[in-house]
C-alpha cells in the first residue's frame, strides 16, 4: 500500500514537472515582448517617481490600429509648460518674479529683474528658456515690464475655445514688442 502511494507521487511529481517545461521558447519569447511593450508596467520600477523614467516606446506599423491613428492628435499640458517655464527662469539670478502664459500659439513672460541684471541678458534668459521648453511653433515674447504681469495674469482662465481673448493677447504682445525681445525669433529669421 505504501508503495502505491509513493509510486502515485512520484509519477504525478514527474508528470508536473514535465509539462511544466514543454514549449519554452514561446514563453521566452512572449517575456522578451513584454519587457519590450512601453504599456507594461514594470513592478520593481515603480519605486521611482514617473518624472525620473526616461520615455520610450517601440512599436510596428502593425500594432497600430489605424482608424485611432487618422484621428490622433498630440497635445501639450499650457499649465504644465508655463510653470516649466517660469520656474526655470526664476531659477536664474536676478528674476524676482515672473509670469508666464502659454496659449495655442503663443508664449508671453513677463518678468521683474534686479536692475544688475541687463534687459538684455534678462530678456535672453528668458526667451532662450520658452525656446528651449516649447515646440518651435510658438512664438514666444518677454518684457521686463512688470506692469503687464496683471494683464498676462488676467487670461489664467481663458480658454483656447474663448473668441475675446485675441485683442486682448495682441495688445499685450504689441507692448511686449517694445522690449528686447531675447534671441532671433522665427519671423526674424525668415526675413
Amino acid at each position: 500500500m505504501k508503495n502505491k502511494v509513493l509510486i502515485s507521487i512520484v509519477s504525478v511529481s514527474i508528470l508536473l514537472s514535465a509539462c511544466a517545461h514543454t514549449d519554452t521558447s514561446t514563453g521566452e519569447r512572449e517575456q522578451v515582448l513584454d519587457q519590450l511593450d512601453p504599456n507594461r508596467e514594470n513592478k520593481t520600477q515603480n519605486t521611482t517617481d514617473i518624472n525620473d523614467k526616461f520615455g520610450y516606446v517601440n512599436y510596428k506599423r502593425d500594432q497600430l490600429v489605424q482608424d485611432r491613428e487618422d484621428n490622433h492628435v498630440a497635445s501639450i499640458n499650457r499649465v504644465e509648460m508655463a510653470d516649466t517655464i517660469a520656474r526655470l527662469i526664476l531659477r536664474n539670478e536676478g528674476f524676482n518674479q515672473v509670469a508666464a502664459l502659454v496659449t495655442d500659439e503663443h508664449v508671453l513672460i513677463a518678468y521683474d529683474r534686479d536692475e544688475g541684471l541687463s534687459s538684455e541678458v534678462a530678456a535672453d534668459i528668458a526667451s532662450k528658456t520658452a525656446v528651449s521648453v516649447m515646440p518651435a511653433f510658438y512664438d514666444v515674447y518677454v518684457t521686463d515690464n512688470d506692469t503687464l504681469i496683471p494683464d498676462i495674469q488676467s487670461l489664467h482662465n481663458t480658454t483656447t475655445s474663448s473668441m475675446n481673448y485675441n485683442n486682448t493677447i495682441n495688445r499685450i504682445i504689441k507692448e511686449m514688442k517694445k522690449s528686447p525681445q531675447g534671441i532671433k525669433h522665427k519671423e526674424d529669421v525668415m526675413d
